[in-house]
């Protein structure tokens, strides 16, 4: 599904092409996206945002706990399910709510790992610009799940992260699914960031949770405050 505008993507503003013309294209481009991100999901006012790999296999352990905890969600709370559309835990998060018969959404970015759609969304939209894609993945869930993942979803962690601990958004439960993979990052964290270089406070240690239990993701995702706050924006 597209429920995007046709367009050819821009190509890069380099240096030597900044002048009028070329910014005013660019920033049109940029408030359309926008826009159109905002609108799109004032239709979905409950949902869930599922992150991780593009390259994970259909039969891998990683795809299959995605999948089955989508379809929880979807079954057990109602709310929808959004992914950035393309192959992988995307993928198994877009067929887990498709499967349960709730909203499953994939907000997807053009490149050549993720040009086509994956075929378990039941509403969608394109971006050209990843800054403009991972607001609209990033805003206004009632929770976050990270699923293994590679530089993509570490970009997308470290965003919401930034974004709660210093205050630009409300706390909102971080869920990283799968510690075998998530408990390294949060030793280099503890050992390096904080006790080896004080790069962060003690508190910015419990701003996530790990976990491979998906009983407890659906239950804190439960418990989870709706996420009314902006629609108060002025």
């Amino acid at each position: 599904m597209t429920n995007g505008e046709d367009r050819q993507d821009p190509l890069p503003l380099t240096r030597k092409d900044i002048h009028e013309h070329a910014i005013e294209e660019h920033l049109e481009r940029i408030n359309r996206e926008f826009r159109r991100g905002f609108e799109f999901l004032e239709k979905y006012p409950r949902s869930v945002s599922i992150f991780g790999s593009s390259m994970a296999s259909r039969d891998s352990e990683h795809y299959r706990n995605a999948y089955e905890l989508a379809k929880r969600i979807v079954a057990e709370t109602g709310y929808a399910v959004i992914s950035g559309g393309g192959p992988g835990i995307m993928e198994a998060a877009n067929k887990g709510a498709f499967e349960a018969g709730g909203p499953s959404i994939g907000l997807r970015i053009n490149l050549v790992r993720e040009r086509i759609a994956n075929p378990y969304e039941t509403d969608g939209l394109d971006f050209t610009y990843f800054f403009a894609r991972k607001t609209m993945l990033t805003f206004a869930a009632e929770a976050y799940i990270f699923c293994p993942g590679g530089f993509g979803t570490f970009d997308e962690l470290f965003s919401i992260l930034t974004l709660i601990q210093t205050n630009k958004i409300p706390r909102v439960p971080i869920l990283l699914f799968g510690a075998g993979f998530w408990a390294p990052m949060k030793g280099f964290i503890e050992k390096v960031m904080y006790e080896g270089y004080h790069a962060i406070d003690h508190p910015d240690m419990g701003l996530f949770e790990i976990t491979d239990s998906a009983d407890h993701i659906v239950e804190t995702i439960k418990s989870a405050p709706t996420s009314d706050w902006w629609r108060n924006i002025n």
